[in-house]
């Protein structure tokens, strides 16, 4: 009953494999989450409230309900991301390729981006939504235009040295947009994150 202590809100339980990811929408509406089951659940918090977990002694007190399942990728999904005033949602898959979701009308599919040649395994929007950079396996980090889902360009060289997969590559832009961080490159033999910048890549 003491509100300044931490306790358990809600228990989301509705995959049925391993969750990798889970993301806030920009507004705080939304939950998305992702996993193994080659789903992604979108959650919003309902009115009617918690109660008991079946087959557990956890007692809920919000509740979550699934508003939308997403199916569309044929392997484990690793990362999602929210584009800018939710339009839109983002997901990646082991199965080489983003997923672009349509956050306003759900469960539509706005495209399947293809150009990656391994496991894709990170995915980040710019600050104002001209772009969606995806990173995967296959030693490249692509930035996609948003205007007509086409490649905008395509960076390899930070990664060519890069031995053997890590469990996960997520890219992130800063708040102004101007760079690209990303994960798992090399710089003189060394392992390093790549800063890359958006005029002069």
């Amino acid at each position: 009953q003491d509100s300044n202590c931490p306790k358990l809100l809600c228990q989301l339980d509705q995959h049925l494999g391993c969750v990798n990811c889970v993301r806030w929408s920009e507004s705080g509406n939304n939950l998305a989450s992702a996993g193994d089951d080659k789903v992604v659940i979108i959650w919003q918090l309902s009115n009617y409230g918690g109660g008991s977990v079946f087959g557990s002694n956890i007692v809920n007190v919000e509740w979550w309900r699934c508003v939308a399942t997403l199916r569309g990728h044929d392997g484990d999904i690793l990362d999602v991301a929210w584009a800018p005033h939710d339009t839109y949602l983002a997901s990646v898959s082991v199965d080489n390729t983003v997923i672009i979701w349509n956050a306003t009308k759900w469960p539509e599919r706005v495209r399947v981006l293809h150009g990656h040649h391994g496991l894709v395994k990170g995915v980040t929007w710019d600050p104002v939504g001209r772009y969606v950079a995806s990173q995967a396996d296959d030693r490249t980090l692509v930035v996609w235009r948003t205007s007509d889902w086409g490649k905008e360009t395509a960076v390899t060289k930070p990664f060519q040295e890069c031995g053997g997969t890590t469990s996960v590559l997520r890219p992130s832009w800063s708040p102004d947009g101007q760079y690209l961080v990303s994960a798992h490159a090399m710089n003189n033999g060394g392992p390093t994150a790549q800063i890359i910048d958006r005029d002069h890549r």
